[in-house]
């Protein structure tokens, strides 16, 4: 991917095949475990969870040119073809579906079945909930996907609905924490579980924040079901990812941290122009240990007190070399400086009860407690300071933003954002979510699969709108003043398993476009 040739045909493939020739390959199962020999320390069954663990987040088209840019994490410097591509909401990539269905399910199903037949409920257990993550994520890109007929060799395969999904999973998440519960001293992870050791308490706090998680993302569309869930998390006796060093972080197996060479390796990214508005405006501490100052003090020259420059995620771009003299991300990241990837933090678990506060579910404590603690646990996991004084400043709002390698103004926005960071007890509700929704959105940095699903169903934080917007109806069409809501389903499905795509968009409930709204993305007042 070092040159925009090769990313290019790269990138139509994926869009054409969807990362396969057809599901009937995602169905094979090339993980055929036999051999007593493997049965040695359960290696038959533990050595694919690196492997699956691996391939819980992917690489550049995956995350760089999809949620982060649509959430405006990170933006891109490179005008891939033509500027017109997936963050100017014109699909070129789609990723994921293969490496997710190849990767994660195909090796998960057959260390079920072998695990089940042995009776060892602790690697079932494990593989069954990093199915529900891996799952959970495409849902977030595309609503109904293929979960309880997988494996099927069928013509047809047909997908679950989004309600049909969380009731699985939810019930999936029930027999998983029993099973885990009644194993806890079992110690046969240990060799094939970099992330926690073997701890099965560890995974048991894990699989109790993602049933969190999940129920706070049906609470618009199904109120009961999420709080009957989000209440069975909190009460569980095992508990939630609490603090810091219960963080659920995946080792990066293939050695090094993707966003850094997608950053410096490709040089095909940079800090967000939002990032920089909210950063900047905020005055807050942790932008140092998320991004490097710019190169040229001139890009930054409205703000020289503030050295970091970003880039609007949906810019008109020219050539690549205009800005890469724009922030990085930290020098910490490169040469795998950072050796584990974030994908479940304390920070996220507080955030999570502080709206659960605000939407009265037992057990969740107060809003301000755990907004508090939530920003006070991102500022501690980066060993950033200031913490204290942050959270009084009642004062600063995010700059406006200009991008000063332009021309006409373009790129250039007004921040939609109007809340302080100090708790006000005396807000509406809906001023203390997107106060919540705000800081949840800084502390999201490397992981922004979930934080894209609340910009979505909660509208927080209020992120400014695609200056270039190129949506037509080839993919759908997405107005100016509104985000992309939706992956397409992948053409390698719409060509080898059109009748399931067909029912899948059924159950959409609107067309196969960009702009339909997932089941949990409801629009219209939280409360």
């Amino acid at each position: 991917m070092r040159k925009i040739t090769i990313l290019n045909i790269l990138c139509v493939l994926t869009l054409l095949v969807g990362c396969t020739k057809n599901f009937e390959e995602l169905n094979t199962n090339p993980y055929q475990i036999s051999g007593e020999s493997l049965r040695q320390n359960n290696q038959h069954v533990g050595a694919f969870f690196p492997q699956m663990l691996n391939n819980i987040f992917g690489d550049q088209v995956d995350h760089n040119l999809a949620n982060e840019a649509f959430v405006r994490h990170l933006g891109t410097p490179t005008p891939f073809t033509s500027n017109i591509n997936n963050t100017t909401y014109f699909i070129r990539w789609n990723g994921n579906w293969g490496r997710v269905y190849n990767n994660v399910f195909a090796p998960a199903r057959s260390v079920i079945e072998v695990a089940e037949a042995e009776g060892s409920v602790e690697f079932a257990s494990w593989a069954k909930l990093l199915r529900i993550l891996a799952a959970s994520e495409l849902n977030a890109r595309h609503g109904p996907i293929i979960y309880s007929e997988y494996g099927s060799t069928n013509k047809t395969i047909n997908y679950d609905s989004e309600a049909d999904l969380f009731n699985t999973w939810f019930s999936e998440l029930d027999d998983i924490v029993a099973g885990l519960s009644a194993n806890k001293g079992f110690t046969g992870l240990a060799a094939f579980d970099a992330s926690y050791g073997g701890n099965i308490s560890s995974w048991i706090k894990f699989a109790n924040s993602l049933r969190l998680r999940l129920a706070m993302r049906v609470s618009k569309v199904n109120p009961a079901l999420a709080k009957t869930q989000g209440e069975k998390a909190i009460a569980d006796p095992g508990g939630l990812i609490m603090t810091n060093s219960e963080n659920f972080m995946i080792l990066n197996y293939d050695g090094f941290f993707r966003p850094a060479r997608i950053c410096f390796g490709w040089g095909d990214t940079r800090m967000s122009a939002t990032m920089e508005s909210v950063l900047g405006g905020y005055k807050d501490p942790r932008v140092a240990k998320y991004f490097e100052p710019a190169t040229d003090p001139a890009v930054y020259a409205s703000h020289p007190d503030f050295p970091y420059k970003g880039i609007h995620a949906a810019s008109v771009l020219v050539a690549k070399d205009d800005r890469l003299s724009y922030s990085t991300i930290s020098n910490t990241f490169n040469n795998n400086g950072y050796p584990r990837r974030r994908c479940f933090t304390s920070s996220e678990t507080h955030f999570l009860l502080a709206e659960a506060a605000l939407r009265n579910w037992a057990g969740a404590g107060t809003a301000q407690e755990h907004y508090e603690t939530g920003v006070r646990e991102g500022f501690a996991e980066w060993g950033a300071g200031g913490v204290d004084e942050y959270l009084q400043n009642d004062t600063n709002l995010p700059l406006d933003y200009t991008d000063p390698k332009a021309q006409n103004n373009d790129n250039a926005f007004v921040s939609r954002i109007k809340v302080t960071v100090k708790w006000d007890e005396a807000a509406d509700k809906e001023v203390k979510l997107e106060r919540i929704m705000t800081q949840k959105w800084i502390a999201a940095v490397h992981n922004t699969v979930e934080i894209w699903v609340d910009h979505r169903r909660t509208g927080y934080p209020k992120l400014p709108y695609n200056f270039k917007n190129d949506s037509d109806a080839t993919w759908g069409i997405v107005a100016r003043d509104d985000f992309l809501r939706r992956m397409p389903f992948v053409n390698g499905e719409r060509n080898n398993n059109p009748e399931g795509v067909a029912d899948a968009t059924a159950k959409l409930g609107g067309p196969d476009e960009i702009g339909t709204r997932l089941w949990w993305d409801t629009g219209g007042p939280n409360f």
